[in-house]
């Protein structure tokens, strides 16, 4: 797998500012106020111009060409429409199977593309299109680039790896795109002792997040764990065959 300098700058770039997105709240000594709640839009914004970067970087040092950004595309497409299945039921959303094993096949840069521009299909296909939106395409962003970020394996041992990693991803997808609101609740709405305190140790609010996130949200994400990994498990094989195939025919380097 070859890395760009210029893929390692605008990917590092762009977690950097997506991670600061989830958690500025725990920097800050007192309540979130209202108006600092409204300004979160501005990260949709800043948000699409750092991928339109990232695929920038792509396209100058590599020489991507129109074959293969219109992989990029009908890849992002499929996954998408997949998240109309469900639209997010029960935690069951079988569009991680893309994200996840897109991601392996395209690489770092082009699977973090794919995970956002699949978040963002998704959404608008759903009217899901909110808040959110950007914290899930960062969070899909990192589940994909997570992907192909794993060891080299191939065959059964490959299959094994990716249904782990689904497994893990689920609960993590859930855990972080948590943090996007939990900061912002107020002490009446979340469960007992699992509020954000302004100001307090990082290991306070970690505890507090803890009782939150099993109170609220791992039912939610065994369903997606459950699902996702059981897709990949029996489908990754003929499914990575099919998009290797195609990478191939478009040339893709894995960068």
């Amino acid at each position: 797998m070859r890395f760009s300098a210029r893929s390692v700058a605008m990917l590092g770039l762009t977690s950097v500012v997506g991670a600061g997105a989830f958690l500025w709240p725990f920097f800050l000594d007192h309540a979130v106020t209202d108006q600092q709640m409204h300004d979160l839009p501005w990260l949709f914004a800043l948000l699409m111009g750092l991928l339109a970067l990232v695929l920038l970087s792509q396209v100058t040092s590599r020489g991507l060409d129109a074959k293969e950004v219109a992989v990029l595309g009908v890849l992002a497409a499929a996954g998408g429409a997949l998240r109309v299945l469900s639209a997010g039921t029960a935690g069951v959303e079988p569009m991680f199977v893309a994200l996840i094993l897109g991601g392996r096949v395209l690489g770092p840069s082009m699977g973090f593309l794919l995970g956002s521009l699949s978040m963002l299909t998704g959404a608008f296909l759903t009217s899901g299109v909110g808040p959110w939106l950007p914290f899930q395409m960062l969070t899909g962003g990192w589940v994909a680039l997570g992907a192909a970020l794993l060891p080299h394996a191939a065959g059964r041992l490959e299959t094994w790896l990716l249904t782990a990693y689904a497994a893990v991803s689920s609960f993590a997808y859930g855990a972080v795109m948590n943090l996007w609101f939990w900061p912002f609740l107020s002490t009446s709405s979340a469960p007992t002792g699992a509020a954000f305190e302004p100001g307090a140790s990082a290991l306070t609010n970690a505890a507090h997040y803890g009782v939150f996130y099993v109170a609220t949200s791992l039912g939610w994400d065994v369903g997606r764990a459950v699902v996702t990994a059981a897709l990949v498990a029996i489908g990754s094989r003929p499914i990575l065959r099919t998009l290797r195939r195609a990478v191939r025919q478009a040339a893709f380097a894995r960068t």
